[in-house]
């Protein structure tokens, strides 16, 4: 089996490599935080493809249950068919929808499953699925079956850190924060998606990125999935390096701002900023 490490198209820190293949060596989850925009999610396309499997994504909401993951049993749909006649109900398993897990655990090979934005459930929801994420089993009350993973999947858990997560779910998991990248790492990622990209509107559209993140009271920190949307426009419109700023001491709004700035607040707060530099220049 073929381990994990940093390709072409996705620039993966050392750290981030020992940190998947410990947790696939332990066979733990791993518990992928970072700020929205750094790669968690791609990193379980990623880590599939490097490995192998086939990639199983479950993209948790705000009202999603752990239940969900596992089975639901649709009692309208038996209830209506009962009223209808149909010979189907005799069968309750008829009636037993799979979830993505029960999808993992019956597969004939491994497969990586991506339980991608834990933190928007609701707090019990990583509590509910810790016996099933330890013991890889679960029991079907409706059928009096379990359900046992033939194959160990590699779990991968995405979280913003928008809300603590209990400490027992922690506790079964390998950990790793994923810092946001240096200027040097964030060139190799520029470079891995755009290739052709013309090194001087590169150079300036960063320093306009990483003087962009340090604007105090900013709401959202535009991220590398920001940058590289912003770049893709740049390069579209062939904007001229001239058009972007380059004179750290003085604060002016860039081009196409929208693809960095994603709400109205931040949006506002740049605009007094940019607005007070140019008074006092």
């Amino acid at each position: 089996m073929a381990g994990f490490k940093s390709t072409e198209r996705y620039i993966a820190s050392r750290d981030l490599e020992v940190a998947v293949n410990a947790s696939v060596t332990l066979q733990r989850p791993l518990l992928v935080k970072g700020e929205p925009g750094t790669g968690k999610t791609v990193l379980a396309h990623e880590i599939a493809e490097a490995l192998g499997y086939p990639l199983i994504e479950w993209h948790v909401k705000s009202t999603t249950k752990a239940q969900q993951g596992l089975y639901e049993y649709d009692a309208v749909s038996r209830l209506r068919d009962g009223q209808l006649g149909d010979e189907r109900v005799h069968d309750i398993s008829n009636y037993i929808i799979k979830g993505k897990l029960w999808e993992a655990f019956a597969a004939d090979h491994p497969v990586v499953v991506l339980i991608d934005e834990v933190d928007k459930a609701d707090i019990e929801f990583p509590n509910d699925l810790l016996l099933e994420l330890d013991r890889m089993q679960f029991f079907v009350y409706e059928t009096r079956e379990t359900i046992k993973a033939k194959n160990r999947p590699v779990v991968i858990i995405t979280s913003n850190n928008e809300k603590e997560l209990p400490d027992a779910f922690l506790r079964r998991c390998f950990f790793h924060y994923i810092r946001f990248p240096d200027r040097e790492t964030m060139e190799q990622i520029v470079q891995a998606h755009y290739p052709d990209i013309r090194k001087d509107l590169a150079r300036e559209a960063l320093n306009v990125f990483f003087q962009v993140r340090e604007v105090p009271g900013l709401k959202k920190k535009p991220a590398t999935s920001e940058l590289l949307d912003w770049l893709k426009l740049l390069m579209v419109e062939d904007m001229p390096v001239e058009a972007l700023r380059s004179n750290e001491k003085q604060l002016t709004i860039p081009p196409l701002y929208g693809a960095l700035l994603k709400n109205e607040q931040d949006v506002h707060l740049f605009e007094r900023l940019a607005f007070l530099a140019r008074r006092g220049a």
